[in-house]
């Protein structure tokens, strides 16, 4: 007796789990899996991360501007605080130019915010293989080759092959070889060579200077799908409200083999016929429809208005990415960002030029340094504050202290200098007789 009552229970049980499935939220404790009822995949990869850049404009934008912006002007490298060049600067920086390291770094940048982290490979004119460790190069700054940016990520063109394994050491857990693709990314040749490259030749750009970074898109992909639903159905919509398909209506009285004599086939063969008729119809305006007692009415397709569930998407992709909305979609219907957006724009670029670009940029002259290319100095890196006011509003800024000064004559608010500094030069009165060298 038991037996059946067990078995009677488990087929109860059973029942109860397809019913879960069947209907979903009509049953109590039921457990919902958002991302299978909602079409968004439960794990990413590189490869979704890169088509989602490259087919979507709200990705591609929010990646493009923020690294645009970041990039705006390019850093500068000195070995001293004195205003004017020195020789080992200007050397440095027509060596850079040369070589486009600034556009290069931007480029890892762009392909680190997608994939989380990218590769700039070095070469060096050190007479070494890819996989043997850099002692020194020759040459000075003539001995940097070149400078390669590379998406990083499985599947992508740079990975680790193998990780240092021993505890004792102090790289610890650190890339001991990675392994480079020389394909370009997307790219579907089955025989592409391959190589390993030492960590002395690849510089990691990501927001923490290691491969275990994900991608800026991961946050707001889901947003992105659901913005590209809103959009692939509402333009599937107009394209079938558009196109009008019609729907046929038979009389009751309709001779079915009188229709078939008229159109010259056999009864069998009817609808096809009447589908390729269609067909033809509505590939021009000048085409005849033959209905032979039949009634064609066009297909209404009432679309609702997606702004709502398209502007929540957006939103809230923009907030992931830490762009303000109006900056991310540009000027709509007259609308501008606000000062207000702009300054908070400012800021998140400013940030990652403090967090992520001038350690990065530290690390490749540390490893130039290490690789004897320039001597070692205690380098600085200038790079300008985005969150400084500009020349125009430094100017207006001085205006109004001088307005100050003018209405308050026996008692000035603001000193001449504060004057100068406010409006964006140096304290103290210029030197007519200088000619502005420092020596």
């Amino acid at each position: 007796m038991s037996k059946i009552t067990n078995a009677v229970q488990a087929a109860f049980q059973n029942a109860a789990r397809r019913l879960d499935i069947m209907f979903p939220g009509c049953f109590p404790e039921v457990k919902h899996n958002h991302y299978r009822d909602f079409g968004w995949p439960e794990n990413l990869t590189f490869q979704q991360f890169y088509a989602m850049y490259n087919r979507n404009g709200l990705a591609k934008g929010a990646v493009e501007r923020t690294v645009l912006k970041t990039w705006q002007d390019a850093p500068e490298i000195w070995e001293s605080a004195k205003a004017k060049e020195s020789s080992l600067e200007s050397e440095i920086r027509q060596r850079f130019d040369d070589l486009r390291v600034w556009q290069v770094l931007a480029e890892a940048d762009r392909r680190a915010m997608v994939g989380g982290y990218a590769g700039v490979i070095l070469r060096f004119r050190d007479d070494r293989g890819f996989r043997e460790p850099v002692d020194t190069v020759p040459g000075g700054l003539d001995g940097i080759a070149e400078v390669i940016p590379a998406w990083g990520g499985a599947g992508a063109q740079l990975e680790v092959s193998e990780y240092i394994t021993d505890t004792e050491s102090e790289d610890y857990g650190k890339p001991k070889m990675y392994l480079f693709n020389e394909a370009a990314v997307g790219n579907d040749l089955t025989k592409v060579r391959q190589f390993e490259v030492h960590p002395d030749r690849v510089l990691i750009w990501s927001r923490d200077g290691t491969v275990d970074c994900r991608s800026d898109l991961e946050s707001g992909y889901n947003d992105l799908l659901d913005a590209e639903k809103v959009k692939g159905a509402g333009g599937e919509g107009f394209y079938k409200a558009a196109r009008g398909n019609p729907i046929l209506e038979a009389d009751k009285d309709l001779d079915v083999n009188r229709m078939a004599q008229a159109m010259g086939v056999e009864v069998e063969k009817l609808a096809d016929a009447m589908n390729e008729q269609v067909e033809d119809f509505q590939k021009g305006f000048d085409k005849l429809l033959m209905l032979q007692g039949m009634q064609a009415k066009t297909l209404q397709v009432t679309l609702p208005t997606g702004d709502t569930y398209s502007n929540a998407a957006v939103s809230s992709f923009a907030a992931s990415m830490m762009i303000p909305v109006k900056i991310l979609m540009g000027s709509q219907t007259g609308e501008r960002a606000s000062t207000e957006d702009q300054e908070d724009w400012n800021l998140v670029n400013n940030a990652r030029r403090i967090n992520i670009g001038k350690p990065r940029i530290r690390e490749l002259i540390n490893r130039l340094e290490r690789f004897q290319i320039i001597p070692e100095r205690d380098w600085s890196i200038n790079w300008a504050d985005l969150t400084e006011a500009g020349k125009d509003k430094k100017i207006e800024r001085a205006f109004k202290m001088a307005e100050i000064n003018a209405k308050q004559k026996d008692d000035p608010v603001y000193h001449a200098d504060e004057i100068r500094v406010a409006a964006g030069d140096s304290a103290g009165a210029p030197d007519p007789f200088s000619d502005g060298d420092d020596e």
